[in-house]
């Protein structure tokens, strides 16, 4: 019979967190375990209050798992039948298949690669994103963290001081910069004059700039801009890649939005299936939530999995960063 079991951990962050909807100094993530006698794994959920997740919602949605007959799970589809039956957060979906998947794989004696058929990542380049933060303190930021170690940074934006903030970044880094906009613009066209504004800037796309029930305006937008387009809160964990391929021309697959490996590994085929990029990003995790999503790295365009160094003591050392490659130590 297997035990389950979830712990949340109040996760300090090394400087607040903003981004154009909210900003915060802390995250409190959800560790979920599952043992017998012999074996353990164990699974991160990471909540997003942009898809409705609270950390007391995982707690209840937990239990509703619990009572659905979590100990009588015998494989994975079992586990999924339950999950589904209790409409469990997609965050809470990951960390519960990340424990029992890491479950199986001890009782197995096999890899997570092994189990999902994919190709071992040893090592990754990641980017590094920067907060919304104050041009004039960009410059500052960048040399204190050594950002220029990285082959790529990502920027988070509002409307606001959008434009000097980005040419504060590029006036000190001359690799890709990716925009990312949280949803801030409500006007397509006003978009567009901002990014005819980034031309002679070395600007790899822009990520989610419009909120993600704009269907319309990012199909008319799509055509009349320079820069490539990239999916995030438009690409969760049901997606219509008829509709998807019209708005964007690359997606962003979270573990934490997909609700799972298995379904994770879906979308990353069904995009390439549909001629968009991929990338595998993260929320604010610690590396044993990451560990999933480095696992997908070498399956990617880009890689942004960056979450865990902004924790002020991470946890667990499950993966590691050194001159802006990510690897393993597991």
């Amino acid at each position: 019979m297997l035990h389950w079991s979830i712990n949340q951990l109040e996760l300090k962050l090394k400087y607040t967190w903003k981004i154009s909807r909210n900003a915060s100094d802390f995250k409190i993530n959800s560790i979920i375990t599952c043992n017998d006698s012999v074996n353990e794994g164990k699974g991160e959920a990471a909540p997003n209050i942009r898809y409705n997740e609270t950390p007391e919602l995982l707690l209840l949605s937990f239990n509703d798992f619990l009572n659905a007959g979590a100990n009588t799970i015998k494989n994975a589809d079992d586990l999924s039948i339950i999950l589904k039956t209790i409409n469990a957060p997609n965050a809470l979906r990951f960390g519960i298949e990340q424990a029992y998947i890491n479950y199986l794989c001890k009782t197995k004696n096999e890899t997570i690669y092994q189990f999902l058929k994919i190709e071992k990542t040893f090592i990754t380049p990641t980017c590094y994103t920067l907060p919304i933060m104050q041009p004039a303190e960009i410059i500052t930021f960048f040399n204190e963290n050594n950002l220029n170690r990285f082959a790529y940074l990502k920027i988070k934006i509002s409307v606001d001081g959008a434009l000097d903030e980005i040419k504060s970044l590029a006036s000190i880094y001359n690799k890709p910069i990716l925009i990312d906009a949280n949803e801030a613009w409500k006007d397509p066209d006003a978009l567009i004059n901002f990014t005819d504004n980034l031309k002679g800037l070395n600007i790899a796309f822009i990520e989610q700039p419009m909120h993600s029930s704009m269907v319309d305006e990012y199909k008319y937008v799509k055509p009349r801009i320079a820069l490539p387009l990239m999916a995030d809160e438009s690409f969760c964990a049901q997606v219509d890649f008829n509709e998807i391929k019209l708005q964007f021309d690359a997606v962003n697959m979270k573990l934490m939005k997909a609700g799972g490996f298995l379904n994770g590994l879906r979308l990353i085929h069904e995009a390439k299936r549909n001629g968009l990029k991929t990338m595998v990003g993260c929320m604010v995790e610690t590396t044993l939530g990451m560990s999933g999503a480095f696992a997908f790295s070498s399956m990617c365009n880009y890689v942004d999995l960056d979450g865990f160094m902004i924790i002020e003591n991470e946890p667990f050392g499950y993966l590691s960063e050194e001159n802006g490659v990510v690897k393993e130590n597991i």
